[in-house]
């Protein structure tokens, strides 16, 4: 689990850097809570077969700045892809908003011990 800071919030993100991982994402959990998330990496890519509930994806370069934001991707039809993106943040639907992010921030990180 790491802590993903930006704009004076904090996130807890899973890591999702194995094939496995990546493959099963959040397909077939109920939600995520409110200041969570799981990064996808690598991945500039993501569909919603599976999936219950709509999310927002904050696809990252290596340094984690934002290359773009897609908000509110429907369950089962919502297709995503970003070219150049190193990684996918997987967040709750309208936490992109909430966090008032947009392209061009960068987010710190810390691994928690």
């Amino acid at each position: 689990m790491e802590k993903f800071f930006i704009n004076g919030s904090t996130l807890e993100v899973e890591v999702a850097e194995s094939f496995l991982k990546r493959f099963c994402g959040l397909m077939f959990r109920r939600r995520l809570k409110k200041n969570s998330g799981l990064l996808l990496a690598p991945c500039n890519s993501v569909h919603m077969m599976f999936m219950r509930f709509s999310i927002d994806v904050v696809y990252l370069d290596e340094n984690f700045c934002i290359k773009k934001i897609v908000r509110n991707l429907t369950p089962w039809l919502g297709l995503s892809v970003c070219f150049g993106a190193w990684g996918a943040l997987e967040l709750p639907s309208g936490e992109a908003e909430r966090l008032k992010l947009v392209v061009g921030q960068k987010f710190q990180r810390n691994l928690e011990l």
